[in-house]
């Protein structure tokens, strides 16, 4: 299926609905304004294979220009709205993006990314302009509503951050098929979630975020519609699901911290029975929580683990995460196997390298190297994605560890490697390490421990500077909490920093590292 399907079978049905304001697009204005941008694309210049990018917060016109992309065989990657102009930059460029798609909300950082990027892109605005900037809307509003000519399925290119503390971009090859053509990711979640035309799927999570990017399209892949909220806020949630009968939605554990935490009065306040499925992903749960989240909202959760390279994907309903607690679900698709580190397969119940064997290939854009680690040195077939697991005897899997000391704090991804290369450089800092620590709210947090350069200047000034020192070079998510300080790191002698034995003092020798 596909949106244009919907359109001429029900063109007044809602595609999407933004929750706050109630603004509704419809399939046949989304299909009509998708093909609008498509031709838009045609018109400067852009071919298939070509890459744009989509600095924007949750608005109206995200999916619009992602069917656009779509239809028109072109990679589109999303850029986080919370990145500093810098690192929204580092990835519009590296993406090889010739087409930059903002809106007024975010002009401050929107107009310094067009003043960085080396780039010479075209750059359009949405809900008004800037100088310098196009308007979106005026360069599309004369255009054919009819698709161009040479229609052909797109794809996305998200991006995750590497060993070097880069953004990697994850390119999968297009297909070269017709747009109404289903994928592998829909061929799982269709009959996993039971989507159809019927589901009312509530998104409250930014859309630039792989999950609820690839979901949204999805449901309108299947005739659903979507209510997209602006911004996460837990009681505001709550009374989305009674507003708009919700039947199914997808959260990240911390958002189900917060739920957890409203007072009984507000928990109980609305009707939540039209609600038939949750998802959670990002992370898994912390077991209390998600306890307690089946108990209040029944066993309609669903937990899946996967990454955004597409390489597997493991799944588990309520009933199936009882009989197994802690799991994040087993093999829907990709066969899991646990190897050591000579990529040797290792027995049920023991813990190593998760690898996928499946047929999906992948790249990092413009890292071999990196994509070379990801693959198995005996098996061509075999990729991972860092992480470490095991399996038990049903098959279900659990994570016991972060890939690459990754940090999920709230469900984004933080990769402490950039945050460590820029306090090493701070004139009072002589060595330091970037680790996750516990959080009760958000799983983990940032936290730096640092080797001072005189140990007389440790304490809260110093702690301060550094985070301010932090708080003016990167994003928000990317800065420590807080700075704990050290007389010496744990390295070995060639240099290497022992950094399990950092996060041992602060989680403690436990069978995991999963809060």
């Amino acid at each position: 299926m596909h949106p244009y399907i919907h359109a001429k079978k029900n063109p007044d049905k809602p595609a999407l609905i933004m929750a706050s304001t109630g603004k509704i697009t419809t399939y046949k204005e989304l299909d009509e304004r998708s093909n609008q941008i498509a031709h838009l694309f045609r018109q400067k210049g852009l071919n298939v294979g070509d890459s744009i990018s989509i600095f924007m917060e949750n608005n109206s016109r995200f999916l619009e220009i992602c069917w656009a992309a779509q239809r028109s065989g072109l990679y589109f990657t999303p850029i986080s709205s919370k990145l500093t102009a810098n690192e929204a930059r580092y990835i519009h460029d590296d993406c090889n993006s010739k087409f930059l798609i903002s809106s007024k909300y975010l002009k401050k950082v929107a107009n310094e990314i067009f003043t960085l990027t080396s780039n010479n892109s075209l750059h359009y605005m949405v809900d008004g302009v800037e100088n310098g900037w196009a308007s979106f809307e005026e360069a599309i509003k004369d255009l054919p509503k009819t698709p161009v000519n040479d229609q052909e399925m797109g794809q996305d290119m998200l991006y995750s951050s590497g060993t070097t503390g880069k953004p990697k971009g994850i390119r999968v090859p297009l297909k070269h098929i017709p747009i109404d053509q289903s994928d592998a990711l829909m061929s799982v979640i269709a009959p996993l979630y039971d989507i159809n035309e019927d589901t009312k799927y509530l998104s409250p999570a930014p859309l630039y975020h792989a999950a609820p990017l690839r979901f949204t399209m999805r449901v309108n892949y299947l005739g659903g519609t979507n209510i997209i909220m602006e911004n996460f806020d837990a009681e505001t949630s709550l009374s989305y699901i009674e507003k708009y009968k919700i039947n199914m939605s997808q959260w990240v554990p911390t958002m189900f911290v917060r739920m957890c935490k409203l007072p009984e009065s507000v928990r109980t306040k609305y009707d939540l029975s039209s609600h038939e499925c949750a998802i959670h992903a990002a992370a898994p749960c912390p077991i209390e929580i998600k306890k307690i989240m089946i108990k209040w909202w029944g066993k309609i959760i669903n937990e899946f683990y996967a990454g955004s390279e597409g390489n597997g994907f493991f799944a588990c309903n309520s009933e199936e995460w009882l009989n197994h607690i802690g799991t994040v679900g087993k093999p829907i698709f990709g066969i899991p196997h646990i190897c050591d580190e000579e990529g040797n397969e290792l027995p049920i119940g023991a813990e190593g390298t998760i690898w996928f064997e499946s047929d999906i290939e992948f790249t990092y854009h413009n890292d071999e190297k990196k994509t070379l680690e990801t693959r198995h040195p005996k098996y061509k077939k075999w990729t991972t994605l860092g992480d470490i697991g095991k399996l038990d005897e049903d098959n279900y899997l659990y994570l016991t560890d972060r890939k690459a000391f990754m940090i999920i704090s709230g469900g984004v991804n933080i990769y402490p490697q950039e945050t460590e290369d820029l306090i090493i450089t701070h004139p009072k800092v002589f060595d330091c390490a970037v680790i996750g620590a516990p959080n009760q709210e958000f799983g983990e947090e940032v936290k730096a421990i640092v080797q001072p350069v005189s140990w007389n200047e440790k304490g809260k000034d110093l702690e301060e500077e550094i985070i301010n020192f932090c708080k003016e070079n990167l994003s928000s998510i990317k800065c420590p909490k807080t700075v704990d300080f050290e007389k010496e790191l744990p390295r070995h002698p060639t240099g290497k920093l022992y950094k399990r034995l950092l996060k041992d003092r602060y989680w403690g020798k436990k069978d995991t590292k999963i809060v």
